[in-house]
This record gives C-alpha cells, sequence and structure tokens, in this order.
C-alpha cells in the first residue's frame, strides 16, 4: 500500500462525506418526520452509482487503480457503505452462493443492529 493510494482514498473520502452531508440536508430540509428519508435516498443512489461505476468500468474504461480507489473506497465509501454491502451480496448471489448470500445479508443486518444497541447500551450504563 502505497501514501499515494492512501491519499487518493482520503481525498474520496473527503469528497463522499460532503455529499453525504449535503444530500441528507437537502433531503431533510424537504421531508420531515421520523423516517430517515436522508439515509435511506443516500443508499439508493450510492448503490445505483456503485453498480453503474463498476459496470462501465468492467465494460469500457479502466481508470487507474488510484483513481478507482478514490471513487470506490474514498467517494462511495463515506458516501454510503451500503453500496459495498449490495455489490457483496451481489456477487455472492451472482456466483450461486444462495446461503452465503443470505448468511451475509442476515448476519450484517442483524450483527450490526446488535452491534450498535451493544455500543450504545454499554456506554450509556458506563456514562450514566
Amino acid at each position: 500500500m502505497s501514501v499515494q493510494m492512501v491519499f487518493y482514498v482520503g481525498l474520496g473520502g473527503a469528497i463522499g462525506a460532503m455529499a453525504r452531508f449535503l444530500t441528507m440536508s437537502a433531503i431533510g430540509h424537504y421531508f420531515h418526520g421520523s423516517f430517515p428519508w436522508g439515509t435511506f435516498a443516500v443508499n439508493i443512489i450510492g448503490s445505483f452509482a456503485l453498480g453503474a461505476l463498476l459496470e462501465i468500468m468492467a465494460l469500457q474504461w479502466s481508470p487507474s487503480p488510484e483513481l478507482r480507489a478514490l471513487m470506490v473506497v474514498g467517494v462511495l465509501g463515506a458516501f454510503t457503505t451500503f453500496s459495498t454491502f449490495s455489490m457483496d451480496l451481489y456477487y455472492l448471489l451472482d456466483r450461486g452462493e444462495i446461503v452465503h448470500g443470505a448468511l451475509y445479508a442476515t448476519g450484517s443486518v442483524l450483527l450490526c443492529v446488535a452491534g450498535f444497541w451493544a455500543g450504545m447500551t454499554a456506554f450509556r450504563t458506563v456514562l450514566s
């Protein structure tokens, strides 16, 4: 791993994080209520963008490894990690690994929510 590669991922991450913030803010301005419309939207937009970008790179365009890392890991990784989850699940299912795909999807959702709950609970107890 080169310092240059880390720089490109970091630059992309900054761009993706700002894009996420701006997108979620704009959506939150128009849609009110308890449903997380901003998060919902960035996850769908990011998943679409990753799918489109990977297909373009597979069929028509071969960017440098640095540019690929900037766009895929940096920008889209910071914009939404759900896009990466979607990609991983797609490839498992595409390879016919249905059981692994089901375990990955179910495990990711359940264990991530459980991990989030455990972290909040642990620190709520410690800090209260």
